[in-house]
């Protein structure tokens, strides 16, 4: 997981130079920010605090927050600029790569996990439900993004079937059986055999990727965390969630 600290100090830049002092306080107190910390910082006619004082204090209060509550005031210090500056997003969004940061319907997520601008092509409603997986994994609730990862492949199944499968795993095969994949491998000129080959271990490959998905739903996915997971298999659970509603929703 990229640095959070970095991602601090991309939105603070930010702060200084696109907010007002007022609206600073606003932004990290509904960010978590204790402000009684910070109420002795005033703007005065004479002899006020600038906001280089307000945001030095900023950071030594954050610095005293324990890792989960510095990184989810961050994140939701991003949601806060957004919400009031939208235009900001592009130039943050640049800023925050560099850090292995990205930005996705104003959620600060990990590159790692995912493109935004690669979810920014998926249908409302499963792109909604993976950037909730990314948050939850990003909050270190695993299996809560099991069962979000899965529910954004439940969303694509019903966009294309109409309807939920009987299990996830049937759900996932009927709507994969809709998508053509020969058709298009054909007209890049592969040959019949090479299409047939491909096609067949692809449709195998998400089989088993379905089989995959519903166990850890069962045995891992949990929004209140009392089912014991192994962070790995929730990493590959957010990929083959991402691979499904895209072989699902765009063609």
């Amino acid at each position: 997981m990229p640095a959070i600290a970095a991602a601090w100090g991309t939105l603070r830049a930010s702060l200084d130079q696109h907010f007002t002092f007022a609206k600073i306080k606003n932004v990290v107190g509904l960010a978590g920010l204790d402000l009684t910390l910070l109420a002795h910082l005033q703007q005065k006619p004479e002899r006020g605090a600038t906001k280089d004082q307000l945001l030095s204090a900023i950071d030594g209060s954050i610095g005293q927050l324990d890792p989960e509550a510095r990184a989810r005031f961050v994140v939701l210090v991003a949601e806060e600029m957004l919400t009031r500056e939208p235009a900001l997003q592009s130039r943050l969004t640049d800023q925050l790569a560099r850090h292995g940061w990205g930005l996705v319907d104003h959620h600060l997520i990990p590159l790692e996990l995912f493109d935004p601008t690669a979810l920014a092509e998926l249908p409302d409603v499963p792109r909604t439900d993976l950037v909730k997986a990314v948050q939850r994994f990003r909050d270190g609730n695993l299996g809560g993004t099991i069962s979000a990862a899965c529910g954004a492949v439940d969303a694509a199944v019903a966009s294309v079937l109409g309807e939920h499968g009987r299990s996830f795993q049937e759900g996932c095969n009927r709507a994969r059986a809709t998508v053509d994949l020969d058709g298009p491998l054909n007209g890049l000129g592969w040959d019949a055999e090479t299409v047939k080959q491909f096609a067949g271990n692809f449709r195998g490959a998400l089989n088993q990727g379905a089989f995959v998905m519903q166990t850890l739903r069962s045995r891992m996915g949990d929004v209140h965390g009392t089912k014991p997971v192994l962070k790995p298999l929730v990493f590959d659970a957010l990929k083959w969630a991402e691979l499904f509603v895209r072989t699902l929703t765009v063609h």
